[in-house]
């Protein structure tokens, strides 16, 4: 389980400072998480990244799930021994795998569907002249029923489910200090009514990823409702009243940043302040001071790694 104690709260916005304690020890937040997706930094160290003053990290169900497999990781001492990392863990569900693998993959997009400014991924343009999925639309290469959702493999094709229970079991035996509730993280082209439906499933798979559980593991439930205020407030006061130790806000932000700001701060005010609040995948260097003053207390991001892999350093002014 985890403790959680604010320390310090803004009295220009809604930023706070706090600790939260786990059984591999403390992060003083506001804290940003890098992403050890299969259970590594890409390109550095254990040892490396505790140099780097990095507290916790977050790593990947769905893609240990297919390498090496939870089994492995539970064979050989759980993640923390498994990767030799000392330091707080959290691992995600899934749920984003059915965004990125599905509506994500089908159009090329990512949480932020703005053509000059979004978040990218796939390598691939934003097109102009975006779709709108709705109500029944189903992705090309997955398929997602009110139970779980039905893969195939990026490694070798075969097929692959996932639904609250499994996500839960394997979280259970991978080993993190925080897991989190199975949901579906929703596309920036979502119309209101598929958006919706996917936020009444997300509720129902967040009771079952509570039900699920049987380790002494802290759970965050996941916030959805995409860029509809009427979804993020209600997905918010429901994930809110269940008995999970802190909350995840996920899912896209619609079209701009500023929208996802305006997300923030009206999920925020519906979440019991005393809970630890983590933003899913957003983290640019842009956004850091406005998820923090929100009252965000830790975010994660590929960012940091993925422009270091491809020679790029971020800096505080123009050096060109």
């Amino acid at each position: 389980m985890i403790e959680f104690k604010i320390t310090k709260k803004s009295k220009h916005s809604r930023a706070r400072l706090g600790i939260l304690t786990t059984s591999h020890g403390e992060v003083a937040t506001p804290a940003f998480v890098p992403v050890a997706t299969q259970a590594v930094i890409k390109t550095l160290t254990s040892e490396e990244v505790i140099n780097t003053g990095s507290q916790i990290l977050i790593a990947n169900t769905f893609h240990l799930h297919l390498k090496p497999g939870q089994d492995i990781i539970s064979q050989n001492g759980g993640i923390h021994e498994f990767m030799n990392w000392p330091k707080p863990l959290m691992t995600d569900s899934g749920g984003f795998q059915v965004f990125s693998l599905g509506f994500g993959l089908d159009h090329g997009i990512g949480k932020i569907a703005d053509k000059d400014k979004g978040v990218r991924y796939f390598n691939q343009k934003v097109p102009d002249t975006l779709p709108v999925i709705t109500l029944g639309q189903q992705p090309r290469h997955i398929k997602i029923t009110e139970d779980g959702v039905h893969f195939k493999s990026p490694v070798d094709g075969s097929p692959l489910y996932l639904d609250p229970k499994s996500s839960i079991n394997i979280q259970t035996k991978i080993g993190a200090d925080i897991i989190f509730a199975f949901d579906e993280a929703t596309s920036p082209v979502a119309d209101e009514a598929y958006t919706a439906q996917s936020v009444v499933r997300t509720h129902r798979w967040a009771k079952e990823s509570l039900d699920a559980k049987t380790s002494n593991q802290a759970l965050f439930g996941i916030v959805q409702g995409g860029r509809f205020p009427n979804l993020r407030k209600q997905s918010a006061q429901y994930i809110n009243s269940l008995p999970f130790d802190g909350f995840g806000i996920g899912g896209e932000y619609g079209d701009n940043k500023q929208t996802m700001i305006d997300m923030l701060n009206l999920t925020l005010t519906e979440l019991d302040q005393t809970r630890p609040r983590h933003l899913l995948g957003i983290g640019h260097p842009e956004d850091i001071p406005a998820i923090i003053k929100s009252g965000i207390d830790t975010f994660d991001c590929i960012a940091p790694t993925h422009y270091a892999r491809h020679g790029t350093a971020f800096v505080t002014n123009d050096v060109s």
